[in-house]
């Protein structure tokens, strides 16, 4: 995974409460074997009609969203099924951050072991930064190390994160990353405890 530090991105608005794991990634597309390739099904059921075109009335086919890094999605995103997938498809896409007044718990914690950052802000925060991004190109900055998020119009919000998961994200680290930062005091006890 890659540090993330500072990010400075265009923004999405995803002005919907409830976004649960099948939205994020329908069930069907389950099947891969490996972690890329499923942000092409991001948000299937909306982006897409009957004969697999894209629908022009779901904002994020808006080509002004193109490259976005930074969804902004009202409460309780990620609710649902389990399915580890559902921040894999985000991430493929190319979302690094999601700001949202809460999240399910273990997708919130699927997203900081797979390099996504999940802030949260108050509703307040959240719809001014939804209506921002819906009414113009709107970038936000999310300062990881200062836990804050700013723009350059005076917005400005602190947020929370666990030191285990922050130190991660900052780091670039996943569990085996953690790990191995012990690799030394792995070999030193399997020396002292050989088996036979």
């Amino acid at each position: 995974m890659e540090p993330l530090r500072t990010h400075q991105g265009l923004v999405y608005p995803l002005n919907r409460t409830n976004v649960d794991t099948d939205q994020i990634i329908p069930k069907q597309f389950l099947k891969r074997i490996s972690r890329q390739g499923f942000g092409q099904f991001l948000f299937y059921n909306w982006r897409y009609d009957e004969n697999d075109q894209l629908k022009t009335d779901f904002s994020l086919n808006d080509p002004k969203y193109i490259n976005a890094s930074i969804l902004v999605a009202g409460d309780n995103f990620g609710c649902g099924s389990s399915r580890e997938h559902a921040p894999w498809a985000l991430q493929d896409f190319g979302f690094k951050v999601i700001i949202a007044p809460s999240f399910a718990d273990i997708f919130y914690n699927n997203c900081t072991k797979n390099g996504i950052l999940p802030v949260k802000l108050s509703e307040n925060e959240v719809q001014k930064l939804i209506d921002h991004a819906t009414a113009t190109n709107y970038t936000l900055t999310v300062d990881l190390e200062m836990k804050t998020v700013y723009d350059s119009q005076g917005f400005k919000a602190n947020f929370n994160l666990a030191d285990y998961p922050r130190e991660m994200l900052l780091n670039g680290w996943d569990e085996i990353s953690v790990t191995l930062n012990y690799a030394d005091k792995i070999e030193q006890f399997e020396a002292q405890h050989v088996v036979y």
